[in-house]
């Protein structure tokens, strides 16, 4: 059953236009991959989905028209953000933080420490003291504590150091693997996503250029609209 299903979704930031036709769909526990170079609309898509800014288009979730939602009310249907930069709430402590977003469902403070083990450790200490690797864990694990049904990770390595970004993606192919949660990935790196996700779309200049299983993505493919 598709969850999340985007048809010729245009966006704009003033007068400049930064979507100017994106195809995208992801079923219920599925991942799906959504790649480019820098600057190609992947986080304006998000920013779509998200309803952090005016899209026009077909948008729906779960058959529910988004585009009269504010984003408040999108992300009460299910949608799940970890946005590129964690913004984590730096004065609260961890365990502030996760209960901030907080909604009832399985995912709670203590299965998002199961999950991540430094969060634990860290419970009571202010997310601006944290390492930034930690500080992503709190990120994804506040954005679990809401019980989505689609989570969306939007440059969740980026930065890290090598022994973090194998912990996240550890974690990433645990949710994958237990939870049934849909997932939309945007990240650069495609070794990791070809382990976990389902599909790949890939974004050219605010298009929608390509779409298939992740072992149809071509050497080709990926040197020309990924640049590896």
């Amino acid at each position: 059953m598709t969850l999340l299903s985007l048809e010729a979704v245009t966006a704009a930031y003033g007068p400049a236009q930064a979507l100017f036709g994106v195809d995208l769909t992801v079923a219920e526990g599925e991942v799906v991959a959504l790649m480019g170079r820098n600057g190609m609309g992947k986080t304006t898509t998000v920013r779509a989905i998200c309803r952090l800014i005016a899209a026009q288009g077909r948008l729906q979730f779960d058959g529910q028209d988004l585009t009269a939602l504010p984003a408040h009310r999108a992300a009460r249907l299910g949608i799940g953000l970890v946005p590129e930069g964690r913004r984590c709430f730096r004065d609260l402590t961890v365990a502030e933080n996760l209960a901030a977003a907080a909604r009832p469902g399985d995912w709670d403070a203590r299965r998002v420490e199961a999950l991540f083990p430094p969060l634990a450790e860290r419970r009571r200490q202010r997310a601006g003291s944290l390492s930034g690797g930690e500080q992503q864990m709190l990120a994804i694990g506040r954005a679990l504590t809401t019980n989505p049904r689609l989570l969306i990770l939007d440059e969740a390595t980026e930065g890290l150091a090598p022994l973090v970004r194998v912990q996240i993606w550890e974690a990433i192919a645990r949710l994958r693997a237990e939870s049934g949660m849909a997932i939309l990935l945007i990240d650069k790196s495609l070794r990791e996503i070809a382990a976990i996700a389902d599909r790949a779309i890939l974004l050219e200049r605010g298009r929608s250029v390509w779409s298939g299983p992740m072992d149809a993505l071509s050497v080709d493919l990926t040197t020309r609209y990924i640049g590896v």
